[in-house]
């Protein structure tokens, strides 16, 4: 693009491209008049390079009015594709929706009004899969490196058992297994790392990212206003 293209595009079709599209351009899922318009100046630069590389003559009015067409179907300077099932275009043409997790989606009014959103629906919040399993391989190499009675000590607190039951069954005082339980924590600590409270008290992973993306617009939000 030429300097003389530039300015063009900087002094008569950007203002009326500022102009028209919060006005006239539907905006598309989390889209927004400013973000569509910093797309449809990327649009309006090559429309005015190809055009000048043809070595054709257009009006700045007719630059801006083919570019705001173009935004208003849905095509974008990334692309225009009918396929995406993200695209401005596809969602147009009523081929896909985007919801958003936080969408409400039910009302419980016995629990006092309560409501679900859709991310409630849709997932739960244990671990991933393989989160799980990479855990269970943990534990069954910890339980490898334990003594005979610090399994069995194991095996009665995850059943529940209460110390004077442990205590009775394995023959010794009530302040034996309290001595040995806390020995057993400070070898599951070394073992597994003191980050291990930590992590096991986490949301899951998906629910932080949502979280993120909500503060984000939040704060994009407050800038525009």
């Amino acid at each position: 693009m030429s300097p003389q293209a530039g300015f063009i595009l900087q002094d008569q079709v950007v203002p009326r491209l500022r102009s028209a599209i919060p006005k006239v351009v539907h905006c598309v899922g989390s889209e927004d008049a400013q973000e569509l318009i910093q797309d449809s100046i990327a649009l309006a630069a090559k429309m005015l390079h190809n055009v000048e590389a043809a070595g054709k003559q257009v009006t700045p009015g007719n630059i801006a009015y083919y570019t705001i067409q173009h935004i208003k179907s849905g095509r974008r300077s990334t692309g225009s594709s009918t396929v995406d099932v993200y695209g401005s275009s596809t969602q147009l043409n009523g081929k896909t929706r985007l919801n958003s997790l936080e969408e409400v989606v039910a009302h419980n009014e016995e629990s006092g009004g309560e409501i679900y959103e859709l991310h409630d629906v849709l997932s739960q919040d244990e671990e991933d899969p393989g989160t799980k399993a990479a855990r269970r391989m943990d534990w069954a190499s910890f339980l490898a490196s334990c003594s005979a009675r610090d399994q069995t000590l194991i095996q009665f607190l995850s059943e529940g058992t209460s110390g004077a039951a442990m205590a009775k069954k394995l023959g010794v005082c009530s302040a034996t297994v309290h001595h040995s339980k806390k020995k057993l924590a400070v070898k599951i600590l070394e073992f597994m790392g003191a980050e291990i409270l930590v992590d096991v008290q986490k949301s899951p992973r998906w629910k932080q990212d949502l979280a993120a993306v909500k503060e984000k617009i939040a704060c994009k939000y407050d800038r525009c206003h």
